[in-house]
């Protein structure tokens, strides 16, 4: 089994991604399947295959532990790590040859909390990726690229994982061209924040996009949108790569 994070910003367009790459995947018959990792998610637009909210109940946590629903969430997504053997068993049981894991809307819980790192490490897989996602709404602003780029060094970090880093929402992104340049070229991304920034945010921000650029951070973008799934063929090639050595899946 080949297990895939999508990880992201909330309203980044991640539980869209985890339903459309599990229906990619089928599509060139693979057996996958989608897990749901948010036990706060009230809707979702896919039918979870494992679904973290079997095992925790955000309205129990709330009035058996007296919180509000900020401090339920936070216990909410800690106790995931105490479920991670029973959603093993559930996702083993399925013997898929895809678990698309769907994480919590809020990322920061997520990643910067211990249960998320102790998932990713644990859950037993043959191999494991972290598809990091762009806003395409947001990035589209070249300070705002550079904010997200360091966020998504920082979640890779914490993570530990391969990451690949997907521009979500491409239909919106009106320089879809530039932010792409900017992605891949830290001087026409310096020469952007350069040119639209007031001038202590443009030094902070080309301060930090140096800083990025000397440790080795660089990220060339795929556009994806999950309208017209424009871009999932790009997407599933860079998955190919990582987690079955650029072996394609059946067709």
């Amino acid at each position: 089994m080949h297990a895939i994070f999508v990880v992201g910003t909330a309203g980044s367009g991640k539980s869209l991604l985890t339903l459309n790459l599990a229906e990619w995947y089928k599509t060139k018959g693979a057996h996958s399947v989608a897990v749901n990792l948010d036990p706060g998610a009230l809707n979702l637009p896919y039918e979870p295959d494992v679904d973290v909210r079997e095992y925790i109940d955000l309205q129990e946590v709330m009035e058996n532990y007296s919180l509000g629903p900020n401090g339920a969430m936070i216990l909410s997504c800690d106790l995931i790590a105490t479920r991670l053997n029973e959603l093993q068993d559930e996702i083993d049981e399925l013997r898929p040859d895809y678990a698309i894991i769907d994480t919590p809307g809020q990322m920061e819980l997520f990643a910067y909390r211990e249960s998320g790192p102790f998932i990713v490490k644990n859950l037993r897989a043959d191999s494991k990726a972290v598809v990091f996602l762009f806003d395409g709404g947001w990035v589209s602003n070249p300070v705002n690229l550079v904010s997200m780029t360091l966020l998504a060094a920082s979640v890779q970090l914490r993570l530990a994982s391969p990451q690949i880093p997907v521009l979500s929402k491409k239909d919106l992104v009106k320089n879809l061209r530039d932010v792409i340049e900017w992605a891949s070229n830290p001087t026409a991304l310096e020469a952007a924040v350069y040119s639209s920034s007031p001038a202590i945010e443009s030094l902070l921000s080309r301060g930090i996009l140096r800083s990025l650029v000397r440790l080795g951070f660089g990220y060339n973008l795929i556009p994806v949108s999950s309208l017209t799934l424009d871009g999932m063929l790009n997407l599933a090639a860079a998955l190919s790569r990582i987690l079955r050595a650029g072996e394609e899946v059946e067709d």
